[in-house]
């Protein structure tokens, strides 16, 4: 097939123009990305003690010299304490039916809030969210003296993420992980089902990949009426995980799994905190 001058310059000139299209697009995307997936709250709108539980103040500094906010919440004779990892939009001031229901269980709960939101210094950033994690986990060894052994990592949503990459790092008792999601580009591919094959995703939060890593006992949940993160994308960071692993399925919307069945919830997490490994 003979291809002609003025042909071949307008395919030239389509691939050309193709080209800078994709790279405007990949360009307006990269700069929205931070805004499609974190969504923090700087105004604290209550305290635990609001919901009628003591607590401290605490400011960590991370390695990368990032100072963030915490609450500890103290429980009487416990030696354990549930290491909470917070979803993606908001702060640490709305997630007290959590820390209630954790506190009824006995046990000590420290949560705070990534760079970003709340009271916490900087800007969001998968890395970022990696060490503040770690600095939280250093502080309940380092200053509070907790042994690894008797710390309970926790995620919800997008801190389910964030929880199992600090636990291929640490040797912690156990890991929970709440209505995660496998991968952001799982997400992407669900939400933007073309547009995801065509951009550079700057964030991976890939939970499918790193739970293989974790050694510690794991239990995730997940309801299948999860119109936010599909039930199937916890069940591939279900499969992925070593064995011992154990699946609680809930009832209820994202939001709202873990309120739905309040006493059967308490029951799961205090049979799995109790089991002997």
């Amino acid at each position: 097939m003979q291809i002609y001058p003025s042909m071949k310059k307008k395919m030239i000139n389509f691939l050309l123009l193709s080209f800078i299209s994709l790279l405007l697009i990949n360009i307006w995307v990269y700069f929205l990305q931070p805004g499609m997936i974190f969504f923090p709250y700087s105004q604290l709108n209550s305290t635990p003690q609001d919901w009628g539980l003591k607590y401290e103040d605490v400011i960590l500094t991370t390695s990368d010299q990032v100072k963030i906010h915490g609450w500890y919440l103290p429980a009487k004779k416990s030696r354990q304490v549930v290491l909470f990892f917070h979803g993606n939009a908001g702060n640490i001031s709305h997630r007290g039916d959590s820390l209630k229901l954790f506190h009824s269980l006995g046990l000590n709960v420290f949560i705070i809030d990534y760079r970003g939101y709340g009271k916490s210094e900087g800007v969001m950033s998968e890395m970022g969210s990696y060490r503040d994690a770690m600095a939280a986990w250093d502080h309940l060894v380092k200053q509070r003296g907790f042994k690894p052994g008797n710390i309970v990592i926790f995620g919800r949503s997008l801190g389910g993420a964030i929880a199992t990459q600090l636990a291929t790092k640490v040797n912690a008792q156990v890991l929970i992980v709440e209505s995660t999601f496998s991968s952001v580009k799982d997400m992407a591919d669900i939400m933007m089902p073309i547009i995801s094959k065509l951009i550079y995703l700057r964030y991976q939060f890939n939970t499918e990949k790193i739970i293989s890593q974790v050694n510690s006992p794991v239990l995730l949940m997940h309801s299948q009426d999860d119109e936010i993160i599909p039930y199937e994308l916890g069940q591939k960071v279900f499969s992925s995980a070593k064995s011992p692993k154990y699946h609680f399925e809930l009832t209820g919307s994202h939001n709202e799994g873990f309120t739905r069945n309040v006493a059967e919830y308490k029951k799961e997490i205090k049979w799995f905190l109790e089991k002997e490994y």
